[in-house]
C-alpha cells in the first residue's frame, strides 16, 4: 500500500487550483471537464481538489472547509528550500498567516498559513538528515 492521492473537498475547484498556482507555485496536472475535480503536480503523491457536490455523489457527508470556521484536523505540508520567501509569496497571494517561519529544535524551518478555503498549509524545509559518518 502507498499513498497515492490526497483529495480535499472545496466550494470552487478552479478558484482553489488558481490560488495554489499563485500562492505556492504549483502547476495543474489535470482538470476534469466538469470542473469538479482537479490535480496539482506535487511529486509522487497527488494533491487533488474535488467540488463539494462530488462528496454527495460519492455518498459522503463532509464538513465543508471554510475560512471563517476553525481549521479542519489536517494540514498540507509543502517542502521548499526557501521557506521564508515561499511564506511571503503565499500571504501576498491571499493566504492567511497563522505562524511565521521559525527553526524547530530538529533544524527544520516551519511556517503555517491557511488557504482560501481555510485549510492549514505548512510551508517547511526538508527535515535535515544526520550525516552517518
Amino acid at each position: 500500500m502507498k499513498l497515492g492521492y490526497t483529495i480535499i473537498y472545496v466550494a470552487d475547484v478552479i478558484a482553489t487550483i488558481d490560488f495554489y498556482e499563485r500562492a505556492f507555485g504549483l502547476r495543474r496536472r489535470f482538470v476534469h471537464e466538469s470542473n469538479l475535480y482537479a490535480e496539482l503536480d506535487t511529486g509522487e503523491t497527488v494533491l487533488a481538489f474535488a467540488g463539494e457536490p462530488m462528496a454527495e455523489m460519492n455518498g459522503l457527508a463532509i464538513r465543508p472547509n471554510r475560512k471563517s470556521d476553525i481549521a479542519s484536523g489536517f494540514e498540507i505540508a509543502l517542502v521548499t528550500e526557501d521557506v521564508r520567501t515561499a511564506f511571503e509569496r503565499a500571504v501576498a497571494a491571499g493566504a492567511s498567516p497563522v505562524s511565521l517561519p521559525v527553526e524547530k529544535p530538529w533544524g527544520q524551518i516551519v511556517g503555517y498559513v491557511r488557504d482560501m478555503d481555510g485549510c492549514v498549509v505548512e510551508i517547511c524545509s526538508p527535515i535535515p538528515v544526520p550525516d552517518p559518518n
